[in-house]
């Protein structure tokens, strides 16, 4: 009576393993430095775009952009990460095989400058490959191209600025263009407002 409710299960081969561990064992191998998670927490960089120069957008018409690096000092990037800047009136220079940005505005924060004098509307210099510079060079001199400054983006940990060459607009260009954003402003709305109905 007392080993009638204790049957064990036995399995059939001596090798046996649960299907659980069998799993278990192949899933994850045991932890070596190579494969070790990180032992401080990974930060979260930060994304977006940080400032947008919509007056460039409405004045010229682009062509081709590029990707530039920026050389910044520390309190820059504190500045940038709080989101102070302007490209409003920043352009690219294009002097002696380098290309610089003028003109932006990046705003000290009070806590971040104490012991640096800064100057918020320094020159800075951007940093591009030697075969795309070549080509700013080439439609810039030649073609009658300008070299603008379209955004300021993070990617992944760093600051990038989006430029571009383009060509000025016409007056009649930019009205053209305004009524062109009325009317898809207006048919959006309208699919909306029929989507409700």
């Amino acid at each position: 009576m007392l080993g009638v409710g204790l049957v064990k299960k036995v399995p059939h081969c001596r090798g046996f393993v649960g299907a659980a561990q069998a799993y278990a064992a192949v899933a994850a191998p045991s932890a070596t430095p190579y494969n070790a998670p990180p032992m401080a927490k990974q930060k979260k960089h930060p994304e977006g775009s940080i400032a947008l120069n919509k007056k460039a957008l409405h004045d010229y018409s682009i062509e081709q952009k590029f990707e530039a690096g920026l050389a910044l000092a520390g309190w820059e990037v504190k500045s940038l990460r709080a989101g102070k800047a302007q490209l409003v009136d920043s352009y690219v220079l294009l002097k002696d095989g380098e290309a610089w940005l003028l003109g932006s505005h990046i705003t000290p924060l009070k806590t971040a400058s104490t012991h640096v004098i800064a100057d918020p509307v320094r020159t800075r210099k951007l940093l591009l490959h030697k075969r795309e510079l070549g080509k700013l060079f080439g439609a810039v001199q030649q073609k009658g191209y300008a070299c603008v400054a379209l955004s300021l983006y993070w990617k992944k940990h760093l600051i990038k600025c989006e430029i571009a060459l383009a060509k000025g607009k016409k007056e009649f260009d930019k009205r053209a263009t305004e009524k062109e954003r009325d009317s898809d402003r207006e048919i959006a709305r309208a699919m909306r407002t029929k989507g409700k109905e």
